[in-house]
């Protein structure tokens, strides 16, 4: 059986979400919005609580205002944490007292931190001996001020259960792996699709390039871009992978490889991402949104739908 078949998504998810003075209302969006995505749209059980570093209320680097939903002390463990650091960020406080304050809710969780949220994990001893990234601007300070840390410049860097990346689009990114991890790719692939629905409408596409895997490579970026042009009159496998110029065997290897599913199933999640768009922002009828994504009928559409998705195509 192939791997990406082998592991049942998740149904649901709870996490703390720790702010701290002067984040960025971008970094914490390009986090939560995939996941409200997910919960509305599919209706599965996702949860999240607010903290702060100090259980009081801090402010983003625009000046918007966030009150905690809860003391640190009264958080309870989650399945993900997710520590978003500010612009203020080189803290003389005891680092200790930080960690302890962690602890109790970060202990068994996958964490992600994002922005200057990997420094705090850095400063509180959680990344010594772990591969770890942050903002470019602040790599090599980073490096020279935690030398126990393996610093990466990539863009995102997963080690264990520590996910850290430096900027909104590599935090926007980082979710939607984890999406895909843990809720199936079907799921992934409408969280990103509604989530980046403006810049998609623009052009005409479901999947822009902004929301590929950061992994992509040119050549299935490439493949994409025709799949993304051709929603209304689908292209046949052996086309798409001569336009590749790849052998077909390579082709579907290519797609296993990095987006863990055949071509021709990427290929129909791509459109029914696009009839989702169109049913919820277009003002046109079921037949046409199903014609318009490469379906025959309504009914067509309405059953590839819930086969791949598991629920009605509302």
């Amino acid at each position: 059986m192939p791997k990406w078949n082998l592991k049942l998504p998740m149904t649901r998810l709870n996490l703390n979400v720790v702010l701290f003075d002067a984040f960025s209302n971008m970094v914490l969006a390009c986090l939560l919005e995939p996941l409200r995505v997910v919960r509305d749209q599919h209706g599965l059980d996702i949860s999240w609580t607010i903290l702060t570093e100090t259980d009081l209320a801090v402010k983003s680097s625009s000046g918007i205002a966030v009150t905690p939903d809860s003391r640190k002390a009264e958080a309870v463990a989650a399945d993900l944490a997710l520590i978003i650091g500010g612009d203020i960020f080189r803290d003389t406080r005891s680092a200790k007292t930080l960690r302890r304050s962690l602890d109790p809710f970060i202990s068994n969780a996958t964490v992600i931190a994002a922005d200057t949220g990997t420094w705090v994990l850095a400063r509180c001893g959680y990344l010594k001996g772990r591969k770890a990234t942050l903002h470019w601007q602040l790599l090599d300070e980073f490096a020279e001020t935690f030398p126990q840390v393996d610093v990466k410049s990539d863009s995102v860097v997963r080690d264990g259960r520590f996910w850290t990346c430096g900027t909104a689009a590599a935090a926007l990114d980082l979710m939607l792996d984890y999406i895909r991890d843990h809720f199936g790719s079907a799921v992934a692939l409408d969280a990103g699709a509604m989530f980046l629905h403006d810049n998609a409408r623009r052009h005409g596409a479901s999947y822009p390039d902004q929301s590929l895997p950061f992994r992509a490579s040119p050549t299935l970026k490439r493949v994409l871009q025709i799949m993304s042009e051709t929603l209304e009159n689908p292209e046949p496998i052996e086309a798409l992978a001569a336009a590749a110029n790849m052998p077909e065997r390579s082709f579907h290897r290519l797609f296993l490889r990095e987006l863990h599913m055949p071509p021709g199933k990427y290929y129909v999640l791509l459109r029914l991402a696009r009839a989702r768009e169109l049913l919820r922002y277009g003002g046109m009828t079921r037949g046409e949104i199903a014609l318009r994504c490469g379906f025959a009928s309504a009914s067509t559409l309405a059953r590839s739908f819930r086969k791949h998705h598991g629920s009605a195509f509302v």
